[in-house]
Order: C-alpha cells, then sequence, then structure tokens
C-alpha cells in the first residue's frame, strides 16, 4: 500500500494524482518546485518499478517539466531524483529563473524555505491546475496518505 513518506508529507502541500504519480508542491515560495512521488510501496530507486512504470514515469515528468517551463516562464528546469534524506523515490522538477535565490546553485541548502502564503499556495496550484487540465488525468488528492 502506498504511504506518503512523513517528510514529504510535512514539507510539501498536495496538488493531485497523474496516473502514476502523486504531485506536490514544495512549500518553498522561493521557487515554483513540484515533486513526483510514484505511487508504489516501497520503491526507492527508479529501476525498481516495472518498464512501463519507468516511462510513464519519464512521461508525466516530462509533461510537467514542459508545462512549468510555460507558465512559470522558467529559464532551466532543474529535474532530479536523489533520494539521499526521503529514500522513497520522489521526482523534483524545479522552475529556476536567472536571478532566484541560489541562481546559478543548486537550491539544496542555499537558503531556508520561506513557506507559502495560503493565499500563494492557492494560486501557483490553481495556475498549474489549469494548464495541466487537458494533459494529464488529475484529481483531488487530501494532504492524509
Amino acid at each position: 500500500m502506498f504511504v506518503l513518506d512523513q517528510r514529504l508529507l510535512q514539507d510539501t502541500l498536495p496538488v493531485g494524482d497523474f496516473p502514476l504519480c502523486r504531485l506536490l508542491l514544495s512549500n518553498d515560495s522561493q521557487y515554483p518546485w513540484f515533486i513526483l512521488v510514484p505511487r508504489k510501496a516501497d520503491v526507492s530507486e527508479v529501476f525498481q518499478l516495472s518498464d512501463d512504470e519507468q516511462l510513464q514515469l519519464w512521461k508525466e515528468t516530462t509533461s510537467l517539466s514542459r508545462t512549468l517551463q510555460q507558465v512559470f516562464e522558467a529559464d532551466k528546469m532543474n529535474v532530479a531524483a536523489l533520494g539521499n534524506v526521503v529514500s522513497q523515490l520522489h521526482m523534483h522538477v524545479i522552475v529556476r529563473r536567472r536571478g532566484d535565490i541560489a541562481w546559478p546553485a543548486p537550491v539544496w541548502g542555499k537558503h531556508p524555505a520561506v513557506a507559502y502564503t495560503a493565499d500563494e499556495a492557492l494560486d501557483v496550484i490553481g495556475r498549474l491546475k489549469a494548464a495541466l487540465a487537458t494533459d494529464l488525468t488529475f484529481v483531488e488528492v487530501a494532504n492524509d496518505a
């Protein structure tokens, strides 16, 4: 049974579900930073997914990246699956802009997170949902699993 890692649960806001992945917004208003988590139990590495699931993960990552680049006018998209702190397989998809607080360095550990206000989070999530409405299956999720 899929259960979202506690650290991801506490550091993110739920956005919705794609066919394979739960989509989360990192609660750091300094960057539009999204996280895709395959809804599979006990998976920490991409190679632990079936071939079809691996293809679906890349499809969702690519589609999300393309959409984020357009919606948030990215200069560069950062995509990574590290898992050194949270072992549950998850893909970071981060909008980067020249002049953002960490540019051109990686975002990890550069600056403490600045949480979204409720209105800011609704705006970011709303803009993304509007852009994704025709691309992928998208359903609401509760922030409880």
